[in-house]
């Protein structure tokens, strides 16, 4: 009888290479898995561990500072049919751009007997407005010869909404709301300002 003889079984290239690539593939999915896994558990550990550097972070507040009221000067209402005096406020004065536009803002409060004079460059229809301003106002506006040509009364603190003069004017006198009611003051009725004389 003849002898058969046993044949290797034989491999195609191809089919080694897909061995190969699927082995490769596996693996670097394995890795790709222990890397995520890994870092899960480190960023629970830091949660966990350190939750003083996330949870009590304090948080950055721009915060301004309440300015100061600065007593610059006096300023006196007069009613207009006898020229008598009705009250007299200590006053502020913004009489140039910066502190024009500052005005009152940031204020919380304000003394019924302060108040701030704003000198405008001509003499002009004004508007102005409550934005950063806390504490409702009389805003009241005056010509040249500083005789009240319109008065604004209680004024919407934060609001964007325009303040008019409706008629020319040279000076504004911003005090509490309510101050002018309070007094009698009305349109017509004139003023009068001193400034102190500086610090020396």
């Amino acid at each position: 009888m003849s002898k058969k003889k046993k044949r290797a079984a034989k491999v195609s290239p191809k089919g080694a290479m897909k061995k190969k690539r699927n082995a490769k593939g596996k693996s670097r999915n394995l890795w790709i898995r222990i890397f995520f896994i890994l870092i899960i558990i480190l960023a629970f550990l830091i949660l966990v561990l350190k939750p003083d550097s996330f949870q009590n972070r304090p948080e950055k507040v721009n915060k301004i500072s309440e300015p100061v009221f600065n007593h610059e000067g006096t300023l006196t209402f007069y009613n207009a049919e006898d020229s008598t005096a009705i009250v007299t406020i200590d006053i502020e004065i913004a009489d140039n751009d910066q502190e024009r536009s500052r005005g009152l803002m940031y204020r919380k409060s304000m003394q019924d007997d302060q108040g701030m004079l704003f000198v405008m460059e001509r003499e002009q229809p004004q508007s102005f407005w409550m934005r950063n301003t806390y504490i409702s106002l009389d805003i009241v506006f005056l010509d040249k010869d500083l005789r009240i040509v319109t008065i604004q009364r209680n004024t919407e603190p934060q609001s964007l909404t325009s303040i008019p003069s409706f008629k020319p004017a040279k000076y504004v006198v911003e005090i509490v709301a309510g101050f002018c009611r309070q007094h009698g003051i009305s349109e017509g009725d004139i003023v009068k300002y001193k400034r102190l004389p500086p610090e020396v």
